[in-house]
């Protein structure tokens, strides 16, 4: 009713200024060319954005707000009574976006008391007040008004905002928010877009907003609604930056059964593509949340449980355009995590993983062919080194061998084949680092060893790790395939020792000294056996 009565009086001054319009145009015609010039230079001119003008409009606002207050509790049921007051400090509340032109001014802003002032508005009775408070939010903080040079103004109003809990208000109002209404849709937008920029700004806030507010409970459930918009959108896009980088959020959102909720979300594409590209973004998000997920150990677990093995088989099976997305979702989920390597056995995943290993891999048309393989290539290669390393004896283990003896060995001829490629790309970046030495430009050895790892050492790694089980199974004719194939290429088991001696050197500690030592000491076995 409140609102009604504000865009009531909003609309009759709307007409007023079109009447008002109407009688001008029909007098123009009578107006000396010289009058309407002596009119125009009569307007106000724009004013600079300073100080004064800063001060000017933050009182204005200050006045209109205390006006509102006054009158709604004067006039607590009838609406009429506060309309005019209330479409006041709408047009105050635009005015002071032009602040975005201006960051400079931002310690004045916050200096000036306004911050409280405009955010205890989020919660307004009066959602249209509400709403252009969060406009007016989104484009303080908009990434074009961060002058990289000078950021800490920015920052100054940030920690003001946050300090006067604009992540608890604004997800308040995010709940209260229909999306039924256009202008409290594109206010959901504005609110997510406030937040990432908040988070952009302060890394600290993809932390905090998780810990003081619902917002993962509201993201989750919106990307559990099956009809797609550009808010699900948005909101698949938020949830992926919450999760990176932050193991805490990893694990609570594991909690909530997100894991659960994910899978929900990315299997209505199971055997249909998305429809528009923005949708087709909405899924690379979906996923990109789902191996972020998948970092903690306890979120494989659910993963396992939730059947999600089998869901990313049954995708790669369709050859949809998520296929390449599952293959990095089971890498993740099988990476030091015996149990899902063996349920991807157990379900039959085997026969998918080495059709992608010997180059069968659909390509989208829409991308870009050559380093899409190149990133699937990658991805199987790791899936089948974890495989490896998850599956240590029995059945399973002899299911994952035999793969490479079938068809005349051809995946021991493929895995040759991949360790000659990734060989002489590393062999060409080292020379390129050999000759940035001779020309005197500085590089330390861990630069040195990350260039290397980004130019396909690492993937050449886990090659010669693959070679390493497969010699360690002790098949006399796998040893003299391995053997052969080497020797057509002028490379030998010594080669293979050197980039495993190079791995082993450089194995972190990332998961403890325990872990380190272990993983040292199989990478010392496949040396000795070589």
């Amino acid at each position: 009713m409140e609102t009604a009565a504000v865009k009531r009086k909003r609309a009759e001054q709307e007409d007023s200024d079109n009447i008002n319009g109407d009688e001008l145009n029909d007098a123009a015609g009578d107006i000396d060319l010289s009058l309407l010039e002596a009119i125009e230079k009569s307007r106000p001119a724009v004013e600079t954005l300073d100080l004064k003008t800063l001060k000017k409009l933050v009182l204005s606002f200050e006045r209109r707000l205390k006006e509102n207050i006054e009158a709604r509790l004067k006039y607590p049921d009838q609406p009429d009574k506060f309309a005019d007051c209330e479409v006041d400090l709408h047009d105050d509340l635009q005015k002071l976006r032009v602040l975005a032109g201006g960051s400079e001014l931002y310690p004045d802003l916050v200096a000036l008391n306004a911050v409280p002032s405009l955010l205890g508005l989020l919660s307004h009775d009066n959602i249209d007040i509400a709403i252009e408070v969060v406009n007016l939010l989104q484009d303080l903080t908009d990434e074009d008004v961060m002058d990289d040079d000078n950021p800490e103004p920015v920052i100054v109003l940030v920690d003001a905002l946050i300090e006067n809990n604009v992540l608890e208000l604004l997800v308040q109002n995010l709940q209260r928010l229909s999306e039924s209404d256009p202008d409290e849709v594109a206010a959901i937008y504005n609110t997510l877009a406030t937040i990432e920029n908040l988070i952009e700004v302060k890394p600290a806030v993809a932390e905090l907003v998780c810990e003081k507010t619902k917002l993962l409970r509201w993201l989750l459930a919106k990307i559990r609604v099956k009809e797609f918009d550009s808010n699900k959108q948005y909101a698949s896009e938020i949830l992926a930056i919450l999760l990176q980088n932050s193991t805490v959020n990893q694990k609570k959102v594991g909690q909530m059964n997100g894991v659960d909720v994910v899978l929900q979300a990315v299997a209505m594409y199971k055997s249909r593509d998305p429809k528009t590209g923005d949708e087709e973004e909405m899924v690379e998000n979906l996923f990109d949340c789902l191996c972020c997920l998948l970092m903690p150990l306890e979120n494989k677990e659910r993963f396992v449980k939730a059947e999600g093995v089998e869901l990313m088989i049954i995708i790669m099976k369709q050859k949809k355009s998520a296929y390449g997305s599952a293959i990095r979702a089971l890498d993740f989920a099988m990476t030091k995590y015996p149990p899902a390597c063996e349920r991807f056995v157990d379900v039959l995943g085997l026969k998918s993983a080495f059709a992608a290993f010997m180059g069968k891999i659909p390509v989208n048309k829409k991308e870009k062919r050559e380093r899409y393989r190149e990133e699937m290539e990658e991805r199987i290669i790791s899936l089948i080194a974890s495989l490896f390393g998850g599956i240590f004896r029995g059945s399973r283990r002899e299911r994952l061998l035999s793969k490479f003896v079938e068809n005349e060995f051809e995946k021991i001829d493929r895995l040759i084949e991949l360790y000659v490629r990734y060989a002489d790309r590393v062999k060409a970046e080292t020379a390129r680092l050999d000759q940035l030495k001779f020309d005197d430009l500085e590089i330390d050895d861990d630069e040195r060893y990350n260039r290397k790892l980004e130019s396909g050492l690492y993937t050449l790694q886990l090659i010669a790790v693959i070679l390493g089980h497969l010699w360690c199974s002790e098949h006399s004719q796998v040893r003299a395939r391995i053997e052969q194939l080497l020797k057509l290429q002028k490379l030998s088991k010594q080669d293979v020792k050197d980039i495993l001696q190079e791995y082993h050197d450089n194995i972190g500690d990332l998961d403890g000294p325990d872990e380190k030592e272990s993983a040292q000491g199989r990478i010392q076995r496949f040396i000795s056996a070589l």
